[in-house]
C-alpha cells in the first residue's frame, strides 16, 4: 500500500443466484478473485466481452453490491457511477432527478440548486429538463447523467459505456470535457467497447475475461494481446 492509492481491490469475489426452470436456482460467479489497485489521479480502462463482469465491477465499487469474499479499501469519500438506467426516477422530471442526484453525491439542496443551471446548460436538454424521465431517449438520459456527474466534484468517477450513446456532437463534447477532467487529475474508471476511446483516455487497462483479471498493464500492451485473441 502506498499513500497514492485511491482504491485497493483485494481478491474480491461476487456471485448471485440465477433462476432455472421449475423453481430451481443456480449460483453464478460474476467476479472471481479480482485484485488491482487504482491510484489518485489515474484513469483506468476496463475492457472485455459482454458478460465478463465490467458493469458488475463498477456497481461493486459504487457500493451497490457487496463482495462475497475479499475486500475493497477506499481512500475516498465521493464516488459517482455514471451508467444508463441507474439512479433516475422515471416519474420525476429531469430537473428533479438532477437535484436528487447531486444531493446523493453529497451536495446540500442549496448547493444542488446552485449547480442546476450549469447542469442544464451542459446537458443541452432545454425545456425537456422539465419533462418526466420516462419520456427521455437513451441519449437524453446519458446527457443528463453525464452533466450531473461532471458538474459535481467527486473523488472517483465510474463511467460505464455512456459515451457511446446519443448524438455525435454531444459524445465529442462529453469526451473532450472528460479529458479535461482527467488532465486536472480527476480519478476515473472507464468501461467501454470503443478501443480508440479507451486509447485516448487511458494509459492503463484491466482486461476482464469470465469474471477474472486476464491482464493488467499499459494500454497498448493489453490491447495487443486482447486483439490477437479476438482475431
Amino acid at each position: 500500500m502506498t499513500a497514492n492509492n485511491l482504491l485497493i481491490i483485494d481478491n474480491v469475489t461476487l456471485s448471485y443466484r440465477t433462476r432455472l426452470a421449475f423453481f430451481r436456482q443456480k449460483r453464478f460467479t460474476a467476479l472471481d478473485s479480482i485484485s488491482f489497485n487504482v491510484s489518485k489521479g489515474e484513469t483506468l480502462g476496463v475492457i472485455g466481452k459482454n458478460g465478463c463482469g465490467k458493469s458488475t465491477l463498477l456497481k461493486l465499487l459504487a457500493g451497490i453490491y457487496k463482495p462475497d469474499k475479499g475486500s475493497i479499501t477506499q481512500f475516498c469519500e465521493r464516488i459517482s457511477l455514471l451508467t444508463l438506467g441507474v439512479g433516475f426516477d422515471a416519474e420525476l422530471s429531469g430537473r428533479d432527478n438532477a437535484i436528487i442526484s447531486a444531493m446523493l453525491l453529497g451536495a446540500t439542496k442549496k448547493q444542488a440548486m446552485k449547480l442546476l443551471e450549469g447542469i442544464i446548460e451542459f446537458s443541452e436538454l432545454g425545456d425537456f429538463i422539465y419533462q418526466p424521465m420516462k419520456t427521455y431517449s437513451t441519449g437524453m438520459k446519458a446527457r443528463l447523467g453525464f452533466s450531473v456527474a461532471v458538474t459535481l466534484k467527486v473523488d472517483l468517477l465510474l463511467v460505464d459505456e455512456v459515451l457511446g450513446v446519443g448524438d455525435a456532437s454531444f459524445r465529442q463534447k462529453a469526451e473532450q470535457y472528460l479529458l479535461k477532467k482527467i488532465n486536472s487529475q480527476q480519478s476515473v474508471i472507464f468501461v467501454s467497447h470503443n478501443e480508440s476511446q479507451v486509447r485516448r483516455l487511458c494509459k492503463r487497462v484491466v482486461w476482464l475475461e469470465k469474471g477474472r483479471v486476464k491482464m493488467d498493464g499499459a494500454t497498448n500492451e493489453v490491447f495487443e494481446q486482447y486483439n490477437s485473441k479476438s482475431a
